[in-house]
């Protein structure tokens, strides 16, 4: 059922990727769907509880990133180009997965999330700074 929540939310976005907590669950619980994105067509949701990055390339890549806990706002951001993780299905059985291109990008954005972690806070403070700055004005206009 949460994770069922959890796609609703992220399709209505429309996002990717999304992390238990940025829907106010403090649960270890990650809901993805790179189709559209890859343009694969078909939908393939995958969930991952308890997700940890067990291995990380050296070699970097750099990809434009969006959340939507910052809305309509995107940067480039340098991260492992492949990563290893390990993950509970909502089966309970445990995996050990390799990711790379999107998918290794999409997972370690969404275990940060889990961490605390917002993808502005890989920016420098100047450019973190104009972020939040964007986002108070906006606020304060909404009211």
């Amino acid at each position: 059922k949460l994770a069922d929540d959890m796609f609703e939310t992220m399709y209505d976005a429309p996002g990717i990727g999304l992390a238990g907590i940025q829907v106010a669950v403090p649960q270890r619980i990650i809901t993805m769907d790179l189709a559209k994105k890859e343009k694969e067509g078909e939908a393939n949701p995958r969930v991952f509880i308890n997700p940890e990055i067990i291995g990380a390339s050296s070699e970097m890549s750099v990809y434009e990133e969006g959340c939507l806990s910052i809305p309509e706002y995107y940067e480039e951001i340098e991260r492992p180009a492949k990563v290893r993780i390990r993950y509970t299905d909502l089966d309970g059985k445990v995996h050990e997965e390799d990711a790379d291109g999107l998918f290794a990008t999409c997972i370690q954005h969404e275990i940060d999330h889990l961490n605390g972690v917002l993808f502005v806070d890989y920016l420098s403070k100047l450019k973190r700074d104009r972020v939040f700055k964007k986002f108070d004005k906006a606020a304060k206009r909404t009211g």
